[in-house]
């Protein structure tokens, strides 16, 4: 695997992409270069896989027996933790490969019993029933159109319980910051998901950061006109300096942090109607 920024598709269409980006990295290891940041060396994707899960680590928690919807579950990485708490989980995912590995893992892991996983839309969400926890990790920054995206948010605030909890986390800069955009790929600004979130009847219950250091979104734009050594080198350079202070500061740095924690309940308390 290179540590070249994998090159956006001239025209991006989700499903395909999404496909051939599982076929290539799902099964591989331990599959985070099909979830995280694709093309990465396995040492930039573990600080990613581990700055999130500190991140969502407060709102991961799910009583025995709970009703957990993982939209854009990908491997099963968040679906298996939960079930490994006792919640019943169902995941969803545009890619028939990614729904494939997520239920080879789970049964790898004996969970198999507490998840079900479904090839679906987010803008097309349709699952029988409402759920007390749903989470939805790095899946809104991928859908460019804002049509779908309205829909995939609306969709999971129509799957949520009344008392229900929606966890979203994205790119989501304090302020306007488009270096890293590409066709895949776009960082929304927070006050837009902010809006996003009351248009839909959402209310923010909690706002939390997940990676404020600054050098990889620094680097990246820049990564595909290194050689490959100092494309390396650079790498996990900006890796190591950013690991401390992501992982003692990031939850507290929430202005300072590129991706952000969003949780979410319905506005009134109530379910809103289709």
């Amino acid at each position: 695997m290179t540590a070249r920024a994998a090159a956006a598709p001239p025209g991006y269409r989700a499903a395909e992409y999404w496909e051939a980006r599982a076929r290539r990295f799902a099964v591989q290891g331990d599959g985070l270069a099909a979830v995280c940041s694709y093309g990465m060396p396995g040492f930039y994707n573990r600080l990613i896989q581990f700055c999130q899960r500190r991140a969502l680590e407060p709102w991961l928690q799910a009583a025995p027996g709970a009703r957990v919807l993982d939209v854009g579950c990908g491997i099963g990485r968040w679906s298996r933790l939960l079930a490994a708490r006792g919640a019943r989980v169902t995941g969803v995912d545009l890619s028939p490969t990614m729904i494939a590995e997520a239920e080879r893992r789970a049964a790898a892991s004996g969970l198999a019993a507490r998840c079900r996983f479904l090839v679906q839309d987010s803008a097309a969400l349709a699952v029988d029933g409402s759920f007390d926890l749903i989470v939805c990790v790095t899946v809104l920054q991928h859908i460019p159109d804002l049509g779908a995206l309205r829909c995939a948010l609306h969709r999971m605030a129509l799957h949520l319980a009344p008392q229900g909890r929606l966890v979203v986390l994205e790119a989501a800069p304090a302020r306007a910051a488009h270096r890293c955009d590409t066709s895949v790929f776009t960082a929304r600004r927070r006050s837009f998901y902010l809006r996003l979130f009351q248009e839909c009847g959402l209310r923010v219950q909690a706002v939390s950061g997940v990676d404020p250091a600054p050098f990889k979104t620094w680097l990246l734009p820049h990564l595909p006109r290194l050689p490959r050594p100092l494309r390396m080198g650079a790498l996990a350079l900006v890796t190591a300096l950013s690991a401390p202070l992501d992982a003692i500061c990031g939850r507290q740095l929430t202005e300072r942090s590129w991706h952000a924690v969003f949780v979410l309940q319905h506005d009134s308390g109530e379910r809103p109607c289709a």
